[in-house]
């Protein structure tokens, strides 16, 4: 797709945001000097999580959003990825670099984990960012996120009441998990903040249910407080596999009507986003393209007038050695959801462009 945005017109449409009333952050800095803009009720940012086949969300490429965009016939306001820090802890250069030449904003997921599922006493327990024990590294992560020095938007706790990430109470405590999430996220963002990565504009982000299931994971419990936190948001998913069984997932209205209240009353002065949703191909119990088609309908009739904006997690994977039970959300292969957004993204409620 040729992309209709001039990339250094939109640096400088996104240098010109609205500082005046703008909240200081715990270090004394503008929080919002060089953030993305939030939309007014009734308009929507239109993001996405562009591809990626190995399930890690950090080996997107730019044909990826370019196969992406085609297909759903809009371009994305922001694209979204992981940093594994099992990989590398430094800044992600060359990815921020490609999506802000493609005149989107790079969306990060800061993912201090290892590729081994979560245990007690793993490298990266919530402790041990309290004590510091990685302040280096984010040191440069922040000074490096200054230097990039157009917007960005991060976030730390990706799902953080689900306890398949490693800084979920469940591996940090139990029922004191939360309370140390809230110091390790203050603690990530006044290191970056100190930095001068006042161009971070951060995200909390939450799963539409919460795992497990018990009173000190309700996702209210870990929130980091409103000096810290600028967009909160969620994950609602169908169907993730073709094995999935009808109640193995939810319904996009049914998720967001019993979350998004709880979000708004968590952080009534906060934009709220769907910052994941999708559905797999092949999945018996639904499809794909009626799951995005009824999710997008109520979006844009604005059956819940907090929400911002919204991400479709683009992705296929492998969940074992036949091609058959592969997961595969992505707009340009599997049937009727490239109508479904080619029809739905032409509202003009939908922003493809960030906001000064």
């Amino acid at each position: 797709m040729n992309r209709r945005r001039r990339p250094q017109l939109l640096c400088l449409a996104l240098g010109l945001l609205v500082l005046a009333g703008a909240p200081a952050s715990p270090s004394g800095a503008s929080v919002d000097a060089a953030s993305v803009g939030t939309p007014t009720e009734g308009q929507l940012y239109h993001g996405v999580y562009p591809g990626g086949r190995s399930g890690w969300e950090d080996d997107i490429t730019p044909a990826d959003l370019a196969a992406y965009e085609e297909a759903a016939g809009a371009e994305a306001a922001w694209v979204y990825f992981s940093n594994n820090w099992f990989r590398s802890p430094a800044f992600p250069i060359r990815k921020a670099t490609w999506i802000r030449e493609q005149g989107a904003v790079p969306f990060i997921r800061l993912m201090l984990r290892t590729p081994n599922p979560p245990r007690q006493g793993h490298p990266y327990t919530l402790d041990r960012i309290i004590r510091g024990d990685f302040d280096a590294a984010l040191t440069r992560w922040g000074r490096a996120a200054a230097d990039f020095g157009d917007p960005l938007v991060v976030e730390y706790g990706t799902e953080v009441n689900g306890e398949w990430f490693g800084w979920n109470g469940r591996w940090n405590g139990g029922a004191d998990g939360p309370a140390r999430f809230r110091r390790a996220y203050r603690h990530i963002v006044r290191v970056m903040d100190d930095q001068g990565a006042d161009n971070i504009t951060w995200v909390f982000h939450v799963n539409g249910q919460g795992y497990p299931r018990t009173a000190w994971n309700r996702f209210e419990n870990y929130y980091p407080g409103d000096a810290w936190v600028d967009w909160v948001g969620l994950s609602s998913y169908g169907a993730l596999t073709p094995a999935d069984r009808p109640g193995d997932w939810e319904d996009f209205r049914v998720a967001l009507d019993r979350v998004v209240p709880r979000l708004a009353e968590m952080a009534p002065d906060k934009p709220v986003f769907v910052f994941e949703f999708g559905f797999t191909d092949h999945n018996p119990s639904g499809s794909a393209a009626d799951f995005a088609d009824a999710a997008l309908d109520d979006l844009l009739a604005g059956r819940w007038p907090e929400i911002r904006g919204f991400s479709w997690w683009n992705e296929t994977w492998p969940n074992d050695n036949n091609p058959a039970h592969d997961t595969d959300m992505r707009v340009q292969t599997v049937p009727g959801l490239a109508e479904v957004f080619q029809t739905h993204l032409t509202d003009p409620a939908i922003l493809t462009d960030p906001l000064p």
